[in-house]
């Protein structure tokens, strides 16, 4: 799995000293301090709940849409995503907790609603061991969940190019209501 370099340091560099994020709140700006586990959880949680959206969002007969034949379909990109998430959460466990084959069979996952549980399951999952190994196991294996987070990320710009191929907004470029 390929890892962005300029990612893992700003990362690494917000996580390791603690960089404050800040937030208005009665009209005075507050400083809110982190923790490395919070930090990566935030990322987990952030990039997979766009991946949710997208997965409940997309229209289930179209499931099986590919923009060419040398890519995956829609549904086989959202088990992709979960299957290598289990990947990292089953080793960093030490137990299976998941379904962590590369591309799981979508035989096993017959409907949009079990795919998009399946998803869901992985990364509340992944958010639950990352909460389990706390800082100290976090930072341990940054690299590893900085990865995963940008392995999520590329496949959401991927599942993109599947809205623009069939000319409909993705979730997250519509307007706000």
């Amino acid at each position: 799995m390929r890892h962005i370099v300029g990612t893992l340091v700003l990362l690494a560099a917000l996580v390791l000293t603690g960089t404050a994020t800040s937030r208005a709140q009665d009209g005075m700006q507050q400083q809110q301090s982190h923790t490395p586990s919070e930090s990566v959880r935030h990322l987990w949680d952030y990039v997979g709940g766009k991946l949710v959206i997208m997965a409940q969002d997309w229209p289930e007969d179209k499931y099986s849409y590919r923009i060419n034949a040398d890519v995956r379909t829609f549904q086989q990109v959202l088990l992709h995503i979960a299957g290598d998430n289990y990947m990292l959460v089953n080793r960093n466990a030490g137990k299976k907790v998941g379904d962590e084959r590369n591309d799981p069979d979508v035989k096993d996952y017959k409907t949009k609603e079990q795919t998009v549980n399946f998803l869901k399951k992985s990364l509340a999952d992944g958010d639950a061991e990352i909460a389990r190994e706390g800082d100290a196991g976090v930072l341990k294996n940054l690299p590893d969940w900085i990865g995963w987070v940008e392995h999520m990320g590329e496949h959401y710009g991927l599942l993109v190019a599947y809205y623009r191929a069939n000319g409909v907004v993705p979730p997250d470029s519509r307007p706000s209501k």
